[in-house]
């Protein structure tokens, strides 16, 4: 038999990693980190094994945690010392998250990431001002517009605090184009947008919502993220904030959705980032506790496979131990 292709012969050890077509680099990765003004001290997250939640005045030793791994970004999110209906700590001058900022900004040189949303501050849970107040799942609908202008709010405190880039990710009609319009009218041109562009209602949340403690108190979040059995809609969505000058186009959650990043990366120039959320990593350390998968090999390869569909940016709870074996 005469056999002239033989792809074989560049899976070889030596070779192998010269043809690899995807990489994966400490600097592609984003890390989150969750600061709790409830804490005085770090709180394990027993659904995220190896996070904490930490204290604010923790929260650069965290950064430095981090930044030692190789990763240079994180995120941060914050859970604040109270709650109310419209979400007023989000935008406290002595937030949580601004304060986190501050100090790391100062003492770090970390790129801050900030959250920009509602959840996470509210009493009620949901991602903006609910329009009718009932305690009725029927009859939830949250004000989209009034949302906007709070958000804006938000976003201009976190840059007031030195965030290097905002990240909304509500899902509220005209969320870039409202922060854009109120970052540019203070003074903060420069600041980029992470949009979470196409973010979905999916069920890989549930790790991250006692890790924020931002799980709706009733109802769902099914009105105003996306649908999972849309395809062509994500690109509806993201040219709308493209339009309204998003820099980077976030894709939420990444494994289930690699045929969204894979259009957003044709479709767009710019920069695309995955969020490869708590779930998928729950599951799979939950795998891995069980015997059934190596933990090390199926983290990095989900990582590849995600660059692999087009991310530029992954944000992941494996970022550090990814980055250290890199």
């Amino acid at each position: 038999m005469d056999i002239t292709d033989r792809p074989r012969r560049l899976r070889r050890d030596g070779i192998r990693g010269m043809v690899s077509e995807t990489d994966v680099c400490p600097e592609d990765l984003i890390a989150p980190v969750f600061v709790d003004a409830t804490a005085d001290e770090r709180v394990e997250i027993e659904s995220m094994p190896g996070h904490e939640r930490v204290p604010v005045d923790e929260s650069v030793a965290r950064v430095e945690e981090v930044l030692e791994t190789g990763v240079e970004s994180v995120v941060l999110f914050g859970i604040p010392e109270s709650k109310d209906e419209r979400g007023t700590r989000a935008w406290a001058d002595d937030g949580v998250v601004q304060e986190a900022t501050r100090r790391v900004k100062r003492e770090t040189d970390a790129y801050v990431i900030t959250d920009v949303c509602l959840c996470e501050y509210t009493s009620h849970g949901h991602c903006g001002i609910l329009e009718d107040h009932a305690q009725s799942a029927a009859r939830l609908t949250v004000e989209n517009d009034e949302t906007l202008d709070l958000l804006g709010k938000i976003a201009v405190s976190h840059a007031e605090a030195g965030a290097d880039m905002v990240a909304p990710s509500g899902m509220m009609d005209g969320t870039v184009g409202a922060i854009r319009e109120a970052l540019d009218d203070e003074g903060f041109s420069d600041v980029p947008i992470m949009s979470y562009a196409a973010k979905y209602e999916s069920a890989f949340y549930g790790p991250f919502r006692d890790a924020a403690d931002g799980a709706p108190a009733f109802g769902d979040r099914r009105h105003y993220q996306m649908d999972p059995a849309n395809r062509r809609e994500a690109l509806r969505e993201v040219a709308l904030d493209v339009e309204q000058g998003a820099d980077v186009l976030m894709v939420k959650p990444a494994l289930p959705y690699l045929d969204v990043v894979s259009d957003i990366r044709e479709e767009f120039d710019h920069p695309v980032a995955a969020y490869n959320v708590s779930g998928e990593y729950a599951m799979l350390h939950a795998a891995a506790e069980k015997g059934w998968l190596d933990l090390e090999s199926v983290a990095l390869e989900s990582l590849v496979s995600i660059k692999r569909a087009g991310a530029d940016l992954i944000l992941t709870y494996f970022a550090e131990d990814v980055a250290e074996r890199l």
